[in-house]
């Protein structure tokens, strides 16, 4: 809420408290995740070294990828899973398997994550917001999104318009330490604080 004289109104953002499972936010913005997820494999080189996180739109990634090149870590069971049926060799970080989104947290997995240095990270995220930048639910997903923007030269948030505005628990870093690749930018006030690329 923002304070006014005689009451309080909404704040613009909407907070976000809960995470639906990896098999819903696959049936989620289909067609704009794979608009976003074509786009974003575009950007990989053979000489990267690529960390792609546990996400549906960077699982999407691997559609439009061919083994061969790049080295890719990823936290995420069903990336690994899929990397390794495309005959990618599939670099997976060690930890606990979180339920739901399938993945990979906890001391272990970043310590592992600590290990490498990436040219390019890719994240998805739950909420896009000025204030409190890129958030997400659950804590020790965010510190593996954190470390791995730290640990990589360039880092792409890949979100969809619908998370513009939102707010979940925990902040992984501020809206500057990202570019953003979406189908749609609903305020061209975020460019304020990011590059933001719209994908055909």
């Amino acid at each position: 809420l923002n304070k006014v004289h005689g009451g309080a109104v909404a704040r613009e953002e909407a907070f976000d408290s809960g995470e639906a499972a990896m098999s819903a936010k696959e049936q989620l913005n289909v067609a704009e995740k794979q608009a976003i997820a074509r786009y974003a494999a575009k950007q990989i080189q053979p000489d990267d070294v690529v960390f792609l996180d546990a996400g549906s739109t960077t699982l999407m990634m691997l559609d439009f990828l061919q083994p061969g090149g790049a080295v890719i870590v990823t936290n995420g069971v069903m990336h690994a899973q899929k990397m390794v049926q495309k005959g990618f060799k599939a670099y997976v970080l060690g930890g606990m398997l979180k339920p739901g989104t399938e993945a990979i947290v906890g001391a272990a997995a970043v310590q592992g994550l600590s290990r490498y240095n990436f040219t390019k990270a890719f994240l998805g995220v739950n909420g896009i917001a000025l204030s409190q930048g890129y958030t997400t639910p659950d804590m020790e997903e965010a510190s593996i999104k954190s470390l791995a923007v730290e640990r990589s030269y360039l880092s792409y948030v890949l979100a969809d318009s619908s998370k513009f505005g939102k707010v979940a628990a925990v902040t992984i870093c501020p809206l500057r330490d990202a570019c953003i690749l979406t189908d749609r930018m609903p305020d061209e006030i975020y460019l304020s604080q990011t590059i933001i690329k719209e994908v055909d």
